[in-house]
């Protein structure tokens, strides 16, 4: 049976959610499917509770920053570990070319038509 708060609830369809967002609706039907965005299905219709959206985006609403539980991502030093790759060699005295790369130099060997 229906609560009473429930009764006052708001329900919005995927086009209303998607126009709300500023986003395509398929992209919203994305976040029902993969279960990040609830959903009731009747019959072939689908609707979302307002408050289920509002949640949703306050979860995933960061301000710019990042919670103390959550990593700013991985650093340069995490990716290269700390180890030196390599100097580039120079180019030769007068080898315009050499500066270009392989594909440069590849191009101007090629006989013209």
């Amino acid at each position: 049976m229906v609560e009473s708060r429930d009764r006052d609830e708001s329900f919005l369809t995927v086009a209303e959610v998607a126009e709300m967002l500023k986003l395509n609706q398929q992209t919203v039907r994305n976040w029902i499917d993969q279960g990040s965005l609830p959903a009731v299905r009747v019959g072939r219709r689908v609707r979302i509770k307002r408050s289920d959206l509002e949640r949703v985006l306050a979860e995933g609403y960061s301000a710019g920053s990042t919670s103390a539980g959550q990593p700013a991502g991985p650093s340069a030093e995490d990716f290269w570990c700390g180890e030196t790759v390599g100097i580039a060699e120079p180019a030769a005295p007068g080898d315009e070319d050499g500066a270009r790369g392989p594909a440069a130099q590849t191009e101007a060997v090629r006989p013209s038509r």
